[in-house]
């Protein structure tokens, strides 16, 4: 027997035996089995609520830049906030050296890291400092030693521009004072409990005498 005829002919016993079910039946979910319901483990750390902070209150980071080669950098840039972008690191320290920020690249444990991310994305939530590597690339030496030449003439400039700025009270009701106030604090005290007691103090007092 050929295998097309066995093939035929099994088909034909199949046709033979009646339908079981026809070809638009649907199943009536009532008689599904009865299946126990499905309970998603507990997460092993609850998600944190985002809470609102006064102003000053809001978690500053002191960010410690260094250079892995020539021009040799250090540079420091305290209360620092955690949606502080790579990018805007790039930019202070164009600022500060005259370096293009195109030549500047930023490594974290060694590791290239890109513009967009910011420091909440590499940092846990009780670091209160990190450190950054940078390389910069051909013919920054040149452009530094430029560089410092601009800085000592536009030194009067920013002399006068801080003189013309919010002085007296008014100081205290900006978010850049409780930030650094708080950052200072941090890095005198180098205790985070005693740190926050002494900072809450403060803005208390301060918010009570308004």
């Amino acid at each position: 027997m050929s295998e097309v005829t066995f093939a035929k002919s099994f088909l034909a016993a199949l046709d033979s035996r009646p339908q079981k079910l026809s070809a638009d039946h649907v199943e009536d979910p009532k008689n599904y089995p009865a299946r126990p319901p499905y309970i998603l483990p507990k997460m092993p750390k609850a998600m944190s609520k985002a809470v609102k902070l006064a102003p000053g209150q809001e978690r500053s980071v002191t960010v410690h830049i260094k250079s892995l080669r020539n021009p040799p950098l250090d540079i420091r840039l305290s209360s620092q906030p955690l949606n502080t972008s790579i990018l805007d690191l790039k930019s202070s320290v164009s600022s500060e050296t005259s370096i293009p920020t195109d030549k500047i690249k930023v490594l974290y444990k060694k590791k290239p890291v890109s513009d967009s991310k910011v420091l909440k994305d590499l940092l846990g939530d009780d670091e209160t400092s990190v450190e950054f590597s940078v390389m910069v690339l051909g013919g920054a030496a040149a452009v530094v030693a430029a560089g410092g030449a601009k800085a000592e003439e536009k030194e009067p400039a920013a002399a006068a521009a801080v003189a013309q700025g919010v002085s007296g009270e008014a100081v205290l009701a900006t978010d850049a004072f409780w930030t650094d106030l708080r950052g200072f604090l941090s890095q005198r005290i180098r205790d985070e409990k005693i740190t926050e007691e002494l900072f809450a103090k403060f803005l208390s007092s301060w918010e009570s005498s308004r």
